[in-house]
């Protein structure tokens, strides 16, 4: 019955067509292995699309507005020809250092920030609703239908150049349909993974795993630096055109569920119900089974925030991501405006620059996940890597400048040190909580903790960036000050549940000496 040489019908209705067609060529099912090695590659090609789709805006922002500023450094004249060139010679007539309007004005830097917070916004709020729709639709049509809508509208933006479009109002709605598609698919990946992986798998897989979100930062970053000089509207197209094909990839070849493809689950010792949060930005619900039925009630919004831990780690993700959304709207343009060693850097080598920050971030995550795990110390590890994070803002921005060697090194440190406590938080610390000690067992708590989690850190990740577009017209090392204020802040909200954690380590370090002291929980779950 539960073999994978027998199938019921509504099974292989279910089954994605490449996996079908792929069983026929074979002439033989996939085992279940198979199946889960598919998941985590077309998952994580899936998430990263959606990453390198967000960051074209990053790179593309130098170009759009070039304009000098005073950023507290001496900086030399730049050009903007789009006004003061006559009509006739402004279609199609750009080059890198024109700008293009209506970005290139006075204003053209706080624009562009009102465009990452309506990004961001719609984001935040799409989030919620696409967990709740995620639980109740077929994941892989909606994941499709999010990967697509994000490729569409992601191109129409770059269409605006062949389109000679200067209509601010048409860039705010793009990106804010943008935002809408791109908020499912954080809840979908995640959901499909908590289906095929069980607690046990969490560890080393989850942790590579993760890197998705760095590796499409740095893929998006890299694509966009070397099309600029053809055209910004390149930058976006091409991404655009790449996340609908991945898209594509979903809906032929995502098994959203052993039951979904009659895979064996027996074929796995673990459970591949738990849910977990994996990576970037958002954080998602539990994908239940049928067999569950309603043995569980579900965990209110309100009582959720209630729940020891909660609230500490949600307000301060909303203040580390308010730091990593600014570095990944404003650190391609921060770059290309600054004189390192006395030289200012092309537009493009500014976007292939700042991939090194993905790099420390991919280096930090894995790091901050490691450390915790050997530690049993979730809040201990975050709240030092924020509070690193601040000396780490501090020499990136006095001495990134002086040259490109302490610019690169600075930049992949603060990357480790500011992504690392944003990726614990999103990935460990969200299922841990999930499954905090005081639900008795109830596992229907984890999309709504998660959602409370993801959701006001992503309300912070809108935040950043904007203020950036003011601040940065008056002083960047405002802008760095802001940055290291909310490091400071984010380490603080967790400094009851750090106490907490050393005053465990010092009772179990005492109990040595007579019988040891057993743990089955974190510390947190004892807050």
């Amino acid at each position: 019955m539960g073999s994978l040489g027998e199938i019921a019908p509504e099974e292989t209705s279910n089954k994605p067509p490449g996996i079908k067609f792929v069983e026929h060529i074979k002439k033989s099912p996939i085992s279940f292995k198979t199946h889960q090695v598919i998941v985590l590659i077309v998952t994580f090609l899936a998430y990263a699309s959606y990453h390198a789709a967000r960051k074209t805006t990053s790179v593309v922002k130098s170009s759009l507005d070039p304009q000098s500023q005073d950023l507290g450094l001496k900086f030399a004249p730049w050009r903007i020809t789009y006004l003061q060139s006559p009509p006739e010679t402004r279609k199609l007539s750009w080059a890198p250092e024109d700008g293009w309007a209506p970005f290139s004005g006075s204003d053209g830097t706080a624009l562009l920030g009102e465009l990452d917070v309506a990004f961001l916004a719609v984001y935040a709020m799409g989030m919620y609703f696409s967990g709740h729709l995620g639980d109740r639709l077929d994941l892989r049509i909606f994941l499709t239908v999010g990967m697509v809508g994000t490729g569409v509208f992601t191109s129409l933006f770059g269409l605006g150049y062949w389109g000679n479009i200067h209509s601010f109002y048409y860039f705010l709605i793009i990106q804010m349909a943008a935002g809408l598609f791109q908020s499912t698919g954080w809840p979908s990946v995640v959901a499909v993974v908590g289906k095929w992986f069980g607690k046990k798998k969490r560890g080393l897989i989850m942790g590579i795993w993760n890197a998705h979100t760095s590796i499409g930062n740095i893929t998006g970053s890299l694509v966009a630096s070397v099309l600029l000089s053809y055209g910004w509207g390149w930058s976006f197209v091409v991404p655009g055109v790449l996340i609908t094909f991945f898209g594509l990839v979903v809906f032929f070849f995502l098994p959203v569920s052993p039951e979904a493809v009659g895979a064996d689950e027996d074929e796995d010792e673990d459970e591949p119900q738990s849910p977990k949060k994996i990576g970037e930005a958002l954080e998602v619900p539990f994908l239940r089974s049928e067999k569950m039925g309603n043995k569980d009630k579900a965990v209110g919004f309100i009582e959720a925030w209630k729940i020891p831990g909660v609230a500490p780690f949600a307000l301060c993700l909303f203040f580390a991501k308010l730091v990593a959304y600014t570095f990944l709207y404003w650190l391609p343009f921060y770059i290309s405006h600054t004189a390192i060693d006395g030289k200012y850097l092309s537009n493009e080598t500014a976007g292939n620059l700042s991939t090194l920050f993905d790099v420390g971030g991919v280096v930090g995550g894995i790091l901050a996940g490691h450390i915790s795990d050997r530690l049993n110390a979730r809040a201990i590890t975050a709240a030092s890597f924020m509070y690193c994070a601040i000396p780490a803002l501090f020499f990136y921005r006095s001495y990134g400048h002086l040259s490109l060697p302490l610019n690169i090194f600075f930049m992949f440190i603060t990357g480790m040190f500011v992504n690392g406590p944003y990726a614990l938080i999103t990935t460990a610390v969200s299922a841990d909580l999930g499954t905090h000690s005081s639900l008795k067992g109830n596992s229907r708590a984890l999309a709504t903790v998660t959602a409370i989690i993801d959701g006001t850190g992503s309300v912070g990740a809108a935040i950043g960036p904007l203020l950036t577009g003011y601040i940065s017209t008056k002083s960047w090392s405002l802008v760095f000050t802001m940055l290291m204020g909310a490091a400071l802040i984010a380490g603080l909200f967790l400094t009851r549940l750090v106490v907490c954690e050393v005053t465990e380590k010092i009772e179990e370090s005492r109990s040595q000496g007579g019988s040891p002291a057993t743990r089955s929980s974190s510390p947190i779950d004892e807050v």
